[in-house]
């Protein structure tokens, strides 16, 4: 899985420990969300888009 997290949040002029805060996680992670080193839970996919005033497929590409 790809994502766009670091892209979008840039675009929001978001910290990681700012998105982080406004998620409920702890600023790793977020980073580890942005490395794609870790799958969110639907439900922090979730929040990470609607933090990013995204939909989850704009935040997280999934492949085949």
């Amino acid at each position: 899985m790809k994502t766009r997290m670091k892209e979008l949040r840039e675009r929001y002029a978001l910290t990681q420990e700012e998105l982080a805060r406004i998620v409920g996680v702890r600023r790793e992670t977020i980073i580890y969300l942005e490395k794609a080193k870790y799958n969110p839970s639907l439900r922090l996919a979730y929040n990470v888009a609607k933090a990013l005033e995204s939909t989850i497929e704009e935040v997280f590409v999934f492949e085949e």
